[in-house]
């Protein structure tokens, strides 16, 4: 037992003994080892680099998912803006083209297509019905803009919207219109600085709305504001749907105001002919959104929806339909093929140190033959000269790796402070880039270390 003990201590003594030699002649030329690790030190900062751009991209992607909801659709009006020439040829139609566009009226989106999309689809989960208007909110000399929304509390689950004070609207309030709301943080935190706003009264435009709940703070970013369509949540006044439509504006009524402002119209222009111009948008809805059961169902709902919606238009293609999560999913597909070309180039880095690595451990060993040919002839064996040019290689690639990780983590910080993108740097990046430079060291470095220990100690002593 003692004496396989002394073997152990012997041999471990041994390796200790020949990584110090390594070290040394690692640390004998620290230039030209500079240079060999270069290679490792880019490949893995760009490695992490990349992996952080990546993390951050599939961030944004799914807290847009989670602001859109899971699993939605999305129904809008088409607004389009008709200008005067426009409207002078369709006076110039024929008059079988007027018989036509006659045939074609639709009453636009309407609160009557949501009640029938959650009766009729069997796959629509919950249905949410929006009418949106800028409104001028008063309390207490304060006042400020903002979008006063007419919703349902299926809104509220669509979006995944907690009320965190007060409480949510009641079947009373929402069948009678009742003037309640509930308000984003910031409308709190601008009209009820200190004081809690449950149960207090804020002007809307011409209407004195009494405050029920306070929704959760969302963090929505201005490019989902602008490429998804998603209103600031916290910014906000939610009442009931039916409050907007019987005490604001019912877009689906016709009033005497309403035909004398479309007189000046030509006579035989359909009436679904809607602009951006609230005058002119007669749909009753500005949104609908229809929450699917299943996301394997969006496809077959959105054709079924279609169908369903054109027929219920008089054959009228007067609405657009989106699905942002296939679109966000879409978005992260093209995101993660252009992360993998990415982490493919920076990868081809480390394949290059590898290789220089090598080359330069191949020149190292013809410089230091007769170094070789002497311990050899002292004693050493093949596998002692493969131990330590093989740690020499290693020492060099680990130590380019440590730097590549600390330079990596420094690249990234760097490009989220000046490119404004976000970056998320992950543990296991780190990781992989240390476990690949160690392999790249201990791969390429073991042709230059069989080589030396390859060589006839002889040849190699009366090497000049």
């Amino acid at each position: 037992m003692s004496s396989k003990k002394n073997l152990i201590q012997k041999e471990s003594g041994r390796f200790v003994y020949i990584l110090n030699i390594a070290f040394e002649a690692v640390l004998a030329n620290k230039f030209r080892s500079l240079l060999t690790a270069l290679g490792i030190i880019f490949g893995v900062a760009a490695v992490i680099a990349m992996m952080a751009i990546g993390n951050g991209a599939k961030k944004e992607i799914l807290d847009q998912i989670k602001l859109v909801g899971v699993n939605n659709i999305i129904i809008t009006p088409k607004l389009e803006k008709k200008d005067k020439q426009d409207k002078d040829q369709s006076s110039g139609d024929s008059k079988e083209g007027d018989d036509k566009s006659k045939k074609k009226f639709s009453p636009g989106l309407t609160l009557k297509d949501a009640e029938s999309i959650k009766e009729i689809i069997p796959t629509a989960k919950l249905v949410s019905p929006e009418v949106t208007f800028e409104s001028k909110i008063i309390n207490n000399g304060i006042s400020m803009s903002a979008s006063l929304t007419g919703v349902s509390p299926d809104y509220f689950s669509v979006f995944n919207l907690n009320v965190i004070e007060g409480l949510m609207f009641n079947e009373e309030q929402l069948v009678n219109g009742k003037q309640v709301c509930i308000i984003g943080p910031l409308i709190k935190s601008k009209l009820f600085p200190k004081e809690d706003p449950i149960g207090k009264y804020i002007k809307c435009d011409n209407i004195w709305l009494k405050v029920i709940g306070v929704i959760e703070s969302k963090n929505v970013t201005q490019s989902a504001t602008e490429n998804l369509g998603i209103s600031d949540y916290n910014k906000n006044i939610y009442a009931p749907l039916q409050t907007l439509l019987l005490r604001y504006k019912d877009r689906a009524l016709i009033t005497a105001s309403s035909l004398s402002s479309s007189s000046s119209d030509n006579s035989d222009e359909s009436v679904t002919v809607t602009s951006s111009d609230e005058s002119t948008n007669f749909n009753q809805l500005d949104k609908i959104v229809v929450q699917v059961d299943e996301s394997t169902n969006l496809p077959t709902t959105t054709e079924l929806l279609k169908k369903m919606l054109k027929r219920r238009h008089c054959d009228v293609d007067d609405f657009e339909i989106k699905i942002p999560e296939l679109l966000l999913k879409q978005e992260q597909k093209t995101k993660d093929i252009f992360n993998i070309v990415l982490g493919a180039i920076a990868s081809i880095s480390l394949l290059v140190g590898g290789i220089g690595i090598m080359n330069i451990m191949l020149a190292s060993v013809m410089e230091r033959i007769r170094e070789i040919g002497i311990r050899l002839a002292l004693g050493a064996t093949k596998r002692d000269v493969i131990f330590q040019f093989l740690s020499e290689a290693t020492m060099i690639s680990l130590s380019g790796g440590i730097v590549g990780i600390i330079l990596g983590v420094a690249l990234a910080k760097i490009i989220m402070k000046l490119a404004g993108i976000l970056t998320i740097i992950s543990p296991l990046s780190i990781i992989i880039s240390f476990l690949v430079s160690t392999l790249v060291g201990i791969s390429f470095g073991y042709m230059p270390a069989r080589k030396a220990a390859m060589q006839d100690p002889v040849t190699s002593l009366r090497h000049e």
